[in-house]
C-alpha cells in the first residue's frame, strides 16, 4: 500500500498546447500523478472550443477532474473567443438546472478600461474611428481594439452570472505586478511578471499622443504604421512564470519582449543585463518580430520553444525562429521548437538552419490532431 501510495503523489507538470490556429490556447497540467490538476490559458479563436477545447474540457470531467483555474491574458478575439464560448454553456447549464460541462474554480481577467486611469482612453478609441472611413486599414484596427474590448467585459458579466470568482486574492481585482502576490496550488507556482501599472499607465499617455498626433491623417485616410507593437490589448497582456516540480515555463500572452524583461528585473528573477533559463519558453505574440528581439532570446532561454500559429499575418516570422535558433547554438544548446502548425517560416527555417547540423528539433502538431502535449515530469 506504501508503494502505491507513493506512485500516485508524484508531481506531473506538462503542457497541453491546443490547436487556436493563428490563436493561443493552453492546457497546464499539474498536481500528481494520482491527482492531477488542470489550468486554461486562453481559448483561441472562433471554432476553436467546438472542435479542440470542449472536447478536452469533455474528457477531463469524464475522468473526474476539473479546471483549478481559467486565465485570460488579453482582449484579442484570437485568445478570448474560445472561453466566450465556454462560459456561454456554463451559463446555459446553470440557468436550465444542468450540470455543469466542466467544474472551474476561477478565471483571471483583466478588463481593459475598468480603471480610472483608462477611461480616457475608450472615448478618444471611438471618436477616431468615427473619423476614420470604414473600409481603411485603421478602422479595422481601431474597430477590432473596442471589439476585444466588448468581449472582455462580456466575459466579465458571464463569469459573475454563473458566480464563479474573478480575480480572488488580488487587490482592486487587477492583475498587475505591483501587488500580485506568488500564487500556489498543490505543487504549481505562478508569479505575475506583466503587466505593471507602470507598462499600462505609458500605453495609456502613448495611445493617447498617438490619436492627438494622427488626427487629422486618419480622417484622410493617410496610411499609418507603427513599428513596435502598441496595441492596448497585446500589450496589458497577463504573463506568469509557471513553476512545478522543478521545471518552468513562461507564458507570455502577446506582451512585447522588452516589457517581459523589465518585468523579470522587477520580480528579482533577472538580474539587470543577466539571463534567465525555463524549461519552456511559449513565443509572445505568436512568435511575430514586432514583439521580441534577438536580445530578448540571448537573455531569456529554454529548452522548448512553443509557437502557437497558422502562418495568419506572417506569424510566426522567420527572424524569432532564426535568432533563438542562432542564441542555442553559440550556447552549444540542444533545443525543441514545438509549433501548432508548418508555416512559410517553418519551411524556411528548415532550409535556412538544419535541424540536424542547428542543434535543434522541429515537432508540429499532427495533422487533424487536437494538441500537442510538452511533458516537463510525468511523475
Amino acid at each position: 500500500m506504501a508503494e502505491t501510495d507513493a506512485s500516485t503523489s508524484r508531481g506531473v507538470f506538462r503542457l497541453h498546447v491546443l490547436q487556436a490556429k493563428f490563436g493561443d490556447c493552453l492546457v497546464l497540467e499539474f498536481g500528481t500523478t494520482g491527482a492531477p490538476r488542470f489550468m486554461l490559458i486562453d481559448g483561441g479563436p472562433q471554432g476553436t472550443y467546438e472542435a479542440h477545447l470542449r472536447p478536452f474540457l469533455q474528457k477531463l470531467a469524464a475522468d473526474g477532474h476539473g479546471l483549478e483555474l481559467a486565465m485570460l491574458s488579453h482582449v484579442d478575439n484570437d485568445h478570448v473567443s474560445g472561453l466566450l464560448d465556454l462560459f456561454s454553456e456554463l451559463r446555459t447549464q446553470s440557468e436550465g438546472g444542468e450540470p455543469p460541462l466542466v467544474r472551474l474554480g476561477s478565471l483571471w481577467h483583466n478588463s481593459f478600461f475598468q480603471g480610472p486611469s483608462d477611461r480616457q482612453v475608450e472615448p478618444a478609441l471611438r471618436a477616431a474611428l468615427a473619423m476614420a472611413a470604414p473600409e481603411s486599414a485603421v478602422a479595422g484596427h481601431l474597430g477590432a481594439i473596442l471589439n476585444g474590448v466588448s468581449e472582455g467585459n462580456r466575459l466579465r458579466l458571464l463569469c459573475e452570472l454563473v458566480k464563479i470568482p474573478l480575480n480572488p486574492g488580488f487587490s482592486d481585482g487587477e492583475i498587475v505586478t505591483d501587488t500580485a502576490q506568488p500564487f500556489s496550488m498543490e505543487n504549481l507556482r505562478l508569479r505575475v511578471i506583466g503587466p505593471s501599472r507602470r507598462n499600462l499607465d505609458q500605453l495609456r499617455v502613448e495611445w493617447l499622443e498617438w490619436l492627438d498626433k494622427h488626427a487629422d491623417e486618419i480622417g484622410r485616410e493617410r496610411p499609418l504604421s507603427v513599428q513596435a507593437d502598441r496595441s492596448i490589448p497585446n500589450l496589458s497582456s497577463i504573463a506568469v512564470l509557471a513553476e512545478a516540480a522543478g521545471k518552468s515555463i513562461l507564458l507570455t500572452g502577446d506582451a512585447r519582449g522588452d516589457h517581459l524583461l523589465n518585468g523579470l528585473e522587477d520580480a528579482a528573477l533577472l538580474a539587470p543585463g543577466g539571463r534567465l533559463h525555463v524549461s519552456v519558453l511559449k513565443l509572445p505574440h505568436h512568435g511575430s518580430a514586432r514583439n521580441i528581439t534577438r536580445e530578448f532570446f540571448e537573455r531569456v532561454t529554454a529548452d522548448t520553444y512553443v509557437v502557437s500559429a497558422d502562418g495568419r499575418n506572417g506569424n510566426p516570422d522567420l527572424d524569432p525562429l532564426l535568432w533563438l535558433v542562432d542564441a542555442a547554438r553559440a550556447d552549444q544548446r540542444e533545443i525543441e521548437i514545438v509549433i501548432t502548425n508548418e508555416t512559410p517560416s517553418t519551411q524556411k527555417l528548415v532550409a535556412s538552419r538544419s535541424p540536424r547540423t542547428s542543434g535543434y528539433a522541429l515537432r508540429t502538431l499532427a495533422r487533424g490532431k487536437s494538441l500537442v502535449t510538452v511533458t516537463l515530469a510525468d511523475g
